[in-house]
């Protein structure tokens, strides 16, 4: 059968004077290849501890136990419905597509495409497996194979590495050898890890699932992450996210597209949050993070309400709220002469009539919960939050449009939404139609030609060669990105 043709997003591309980035193409990993690696990292053990339960990540809400749990079992321990059926069948060619870069490269003229940053499916839950020495083998072995399996390709499209997060020693750790060794410079890494609380776990056989708690790695974390992103600023990894919030607690027992609904999003904004009030844009101003598959929308709600926030509850602020600050005087005389015969028999001492509202008793040191982000002016918040954070957007999604709505976020602000195809899982069962997809928000008039400019490649151009300026050096579009750059309009 041909395997290219003259396609609508193929005409889309025509019409283009830019070229087409997209960040966020999956590949399908060709597992027996993979287990090749993964014996030459870790010997038959630990091809045999991946094949067993131990593969296992919270995360994903232990997404090899579903299968083999009794209904009774699964509402018992509240397992997730993991994914199921998630890769495209029926169009045969798109699912070989995915895993076999000579037909990806073959066909990405007929996709619209010119570049393609590649993460796992497979891969997605390797940085996230609660068994260290898993965990550890699994990206290893991984990222070997990606740098073998994609390197004579790179002319159109670079895998992404997965790195793992468990502590700062390991992230490190794989950072160095994906760029130094490897030659990578993509990078996925978890955008979270689930730690069993304390208390429960000297009671519970799996505290992980039942009593955990999610460590953003910026606020109230159990390391200091900064030398993991002084490490990404000396190797000029852009760190990106692509992790789920499938296993938590408001997930259901049985229906997939309830708990995939949102869940990247929600996990997306764990990270960035605390990426943001834990001031790391602040100490590393240069990084620029990525949050995939997740849309824009949500991130738009927290920068206004970051910003919404911070005006009512900054350190100078708080005094509006200090309890030592209400007029008692005051306070008790308007009781006196507007509250109904209830209230008026109720009055006693100023505490008595505030009841538990009081208010508690704080440390001066802590009143500001935004001491670590340096903020003199709200307006600095546009410029600790927009130049640092880009998020991946599928071509589907019409709220991709809030990105660009300069009109509605605050100090005219436009995010950084980067083009996102998802090809070669089950949100794209046609990968010659993403791009076309994507550019019908042009052809409603809900954004501008300039606009989808900046969303499939101005905006990726930046987000990539804006750490590492030879991160396309060698590829298809070398020339344009470079103009771009030199051009200092990004």
């Amino acid at each position: 059968m041909p395997t290219t043709g003259h396609s609508p997003s193929a005409a889309v591309r025509a019409r283009l004077s830019h070229p087409v980035i997209d960040s966020d193409g999956h590949m399908i990993e060709f597992e027996p290849g993979f287990l090749d690696y993964l014996n030459k990292v870790g010997g038959r053990a630990m091809v045999d501890l991946y094949q067993s339960t131990a593969r296992n990540t919270g995360s994903w809400g232990k997404l090899f136990d579903w299968y083999r749990l009794s209904p009774d079992e699964r509402r018992a321990q509240h397992a997730t419905r993991s994914p199921w059926w998630a890769l495209p069948t029926k169009n045969t060619l798109d699912r070989a597509t995915a895993v076999l870069p000579k037909l990806l490269h073959e066909r990405m003229g007929d996709m619209g495409l010119d570049f393609t940053i590649l993460y796992p499916s497979l891969g997605l839950g390797f940085p996230h497996i609660e068994n260290t020495e898993l965990r550890q083998a699994t990206c290893r072995a991984f990222n070997w194979y990606c740098a073998d399996y994609f390197r004579d390709y790179a002319d159109r499209m670079t895998p992404a590495a997965c790195i793992p997060m468990h502590t700062p020693q390991e992230a490190i750790a794989e950072l160095e050898h994906v760029r130094n060794e490897l030659g990578l410079k993509a990078i996925i890494m978890a955008g979270h890890v689930p730690r069993a609380i304390p208390v429960a776990e000297r009671q519970d056989f799996d505290s992980t699932r039942h009593a955990f708690w999610i460590d953003n790695f910026c606020i109230d974390s159990a390391y200091d992450y900064d030398p993991v992103w002084a490490k990404c600023v000396e190797l000029q990894l852009p760190p990106t996210f692509h992790s789920p919030g499938m296993g938590w607690g408001s997930r259901t027992t049985s229906n997939y597209m309830y708990n995939h609904t949102g869940h990247f999003a929600a996990a997306g904004d764990v990270v960035c949050k605390a990426l943001f009030m834990g001031g790391v844009t602040r100490r590393f101003p240069t990084l620029k993070f990525g949050f995939l598959e997740g849309g824009v929308a949500w991130a738009a709600d927290l920068y206004a309400g970051i910003i919404a926030r911070w005006k009512k509850r900054n350190g100078k602020a708080m005094d509006n709220y200090n309890p030592a600050n209400l007029n008692g005087e005051l306070w008790l005389d308007l009781h006196r002469r507007y509250g109904d015969p209830m209230v008026r028999a109720n009055l006693g001492d100023l505490r008595q009539t505030l009841g538990s509202l009081a208010g508690s008793k704080e440390d001066p040191a802590t009143l500001d919960d935004w001491a670590r982000c340096g903020i003199e002016k709200a307006e600095d918040i546009k410029n600790l939050f927009v130049p640092n954070f880009y998020f991946g957007c599928e071509a589907d999604d019409p709220l991709n449009a809030t990105a660009f709505n300069s009109k509605a976020n605050p100090f005219g602000a436009r995010l950084g939404a980067i083009f996102s195809s998802d090809i070669g899982h089950w949100d794209v069962p046609d990968m010659t139609e993403v791009l076309e997809e994507a550019y019908e928000l042009v052809e409603h008039g809900v954004i501008t030609e300039a606009d989808f400019q900046d969303f499939v490649f101005t905006n990726p151009a930046t987000m990539w060669a804006g750490m590492n300026p030879d991160f396309f050096k060698g590829t298809v579009v070398e020339k344009d990105v470079a103009n771009l750059m030199a051009r200092g309009t990004h």
